[in-house]
C-alpha cells in the first residue's frame, strides 16, 4: 500500500485532533517530567561551575621573610613560573602592599604592635589549577631560604570539593531517576493512547495494510507529542535559569550567585531535553503500537 509524506502528515493531525485529551495528556506528562529532568540537568551543570569559580578564588601566598634578598625572592618566582600545577602569573607583593592589606584586615591592632611597612613580609600570591594542588605548593616552597610560610585555605578547600562532590552526584542521581521515571510514564501513556485504538489497527491490517503504514503516523504523532510538551519543559527549565540568575545576581556571595549559568549553557540543556522528548515520543510510539501489529 503506497504511502506518502502528505498522508501521514494528514492522518497525524486528524488523530491528534480526535484523540486530543489523550494527546494532551501525553503533552502534559512529557512536559512535567522533563521538566523535573531538565532541572536536575541545570542544577549539576551549576554545582559544576560553582566549582570552578571557588578553584578561581583558591589563592595560596608564599610568604617571604621582611629581610629576604631580592635573589631569594626572583629565585621563588622562577620556581612559581614553571610549576604545571600553578595558574600563570603569580602575582608579587611588596612590604607596603601587604603592610597597608594586615591594617585593612586587622585594623589598629598592626599599627600598634609597631610593626613598620619594611618589617612587614612580602609574598608571592598564585592560584593552583586545582584546589587540591595547593597542597603541593606548600610543601615545595616551606623551608625553602627566605621563605617565612606557605599559606593556602586547605579546610575550606577540602569543605567546598566534599560539597559540590556531593551536589553533583545527587543531582546526576536524580536526573538519572526522574528520566527513567519519565520514560515509563510517557511510554504508558502513549500505550494507553494506542490501546483505545486498537480496533482501528485491527480493521487497517485486515484491509492490507502494511506494519510501517499503520506505524508511521503513529510514530509522527509521537515525534509532535514529544516535541510539543519538551518545548513547554525546554520553556520551564529556561525560567528556572532566570530566576535563579536574578536570585544569584541579588547577593553576589551567595551559591546561587556562583551557580550562575551562561545562555548558552542554558540552550544546550534545553536541546538535550527536546531531544530526550522527541526520542522518547518517537520510540515510545514504535513499541506500544509494535504488540497491535500481530492480527
Amino acid at each position: 500500500m503506497p504511502m506518502s509524506t502528505e498522508y501521514v502528515a494528514r492522518e497525524t493531525a486528524s488523530n491528534l485532533w480526535r484523540n486530543r485529551l489523550m494527546t494532551i495528556a501525553a503533552v502534559l506528562t512529557v512536559a512535567v517530567s522533563l521538566s523535573l529532568v531538565g532541572a536536575a540537568l541545570l542544577l549539576k551543570q551549576g554545582a559544576a561551575r560553582a566549582e570552578v569559580e571557588w578553584q578561581r578564588g583558591t589563592e595560596v601566598m608564599v610568604w617571604m621573610t621582611s629581610k629576604a634578598s631580592a635573589t631569594e625572592i626572583s629565585s621563588v618566582g622562577k620556581q612559581l613560573r614553571v610549576l604545571p600545577y600553578v595558574d600563570q602569573p603569580c602575582v608579587f607583593r611588596g612590604h607596603r602592599y601587604d603592610y597597608l592589606e594586615a591594617k585593612r584586615l586587622v585594623g589598629s591592632v598592626y599599627t600598634e604592635s609597631g610593626v613598620t611597612p619594611a618589617q612587614t613580609p612580602t609574598s608571592w600570591r598564585c592560584t593552583p589549577v586545582h584546589p587540591q594542588d595547593a597542597s603541593a605548593v606548600i610543601k615545595k616552597f616551606s623551608g625553602q631560604p627566605g621563605v617565612m610560610k606557605v599559606t593556602a585555605p586547605l579546610s575550606q578547600i577540602r569543605t567546598e570539593q566534599h560539597v559540590i562532590n556531593v551536589l553533583q552526584i545527587v543531582f546526576l542521581l536524580v536526573a538519572l531517576v526522574l528520566l527513567i521515571s519519565a520514560a515509563v510514564l510517557i511510554l504508558n501513556t502513549i500505550r494507553m493512547a494506542i490501546f483505545a485504538r486498537r480496533r482501528e489497527v485491527s480493521v487497517m491490517k485486515l484491509v492490507g495494510a502494511t506494519n510501517w503504514f499503520i506505524r508511521l503516523p503513529f510514530m509522527s504523532e509521537g515525534l509532535v507529542q514529544g516535541l510539543l510538551g519538551s518545548g513547554v519543559a525546554a520553556g520551564v527549565v529556561y525560567g528556572l535559569h532566570v530566576v535563579l540568575d536574578r536570585v544569584g545576581s541579588s547577593t553576589s556571595a551567595s551559591v546561587l550567585a556562583q551557580m550562575r549559568m551562561t545562555g548558552w549553557e542554558v540552550f544546550v540543556t534545553d536541546l538535550v531535553v527536546i531531544a530526550i522528548g522527541v526520542l522518547i515520543g518517537t520510540g515510545g510510539s514504535a513499541i506500544a503500537i509494535s504488540r497491535f501489529l500481530d492480527v
